[in-house]
């Protein structure tokens, strides 16, 4: 399964998809990006006057890129079957600096561990600057199908 093919898997859509590419990705990780549109609704009230990226759309960027991607690419190359959904079960993140509208910013992943259909991995985010925004663990189950 290439790239293209894992982002057409993705089971989202504007204005909740938060992956514009996937650089690299191997059975070890994934790193990708995404730009944080100006004109994204939730800038209007967080918060007011001073707008930053709340730090669960954060996390869901993170997921998308550093457990979604790499869970779809695992399921379809690794374990040799159709590409699955992943749905996240844990998060444990820290958060150093803020992220502004129009900001881009690239997720790495590093996989702690697959298996049983369960995904850990490591993730952090940077800025454009190459300096930590935030970082943590995830972790998902691999399903065929999205409802379990």
């Amino acid at each position: 399964m290439n790239k293209e093919e894992i982002l057409d898997h993705l089971p989202y859509s504007k204005p909740f998809l938060f992956v514009d590419t996937i650089e690299e990705i191997d059975e070890n990780g994934v790193t990708g990006s995404y730009t944080f549109d100006k004109d994204l609704d939730f800038y209007k009230g967080h918060f007011k006057d001073a707008p930053v990226t709340p730090g669960v759309i954060l996390t869901e960027t993170m997921a998308q890129v550093g457990l979604v991607c790499l869970g779809i690419y695992l399921s379809g190359n690794v374990e040799g079957g159709l590409p699955g959904h992943v749905m996240l079960t844990s998060t444990a993140i820290d958060f150093m600096k803020p992220v502004y509208p129009g900001e881009k910013v690239s997720v790495i992943a590093e996989k702690i561990y697959f298996r049983f259909k369960k995904l850990h991995c490591n993730v952090q985010m940077l800025n454009e600057a190459g300096e930590v925004v935030c970082k943590g663990t995830v972790s998902g189950m691999v399903t065929n199908k999205m409802n379990g």
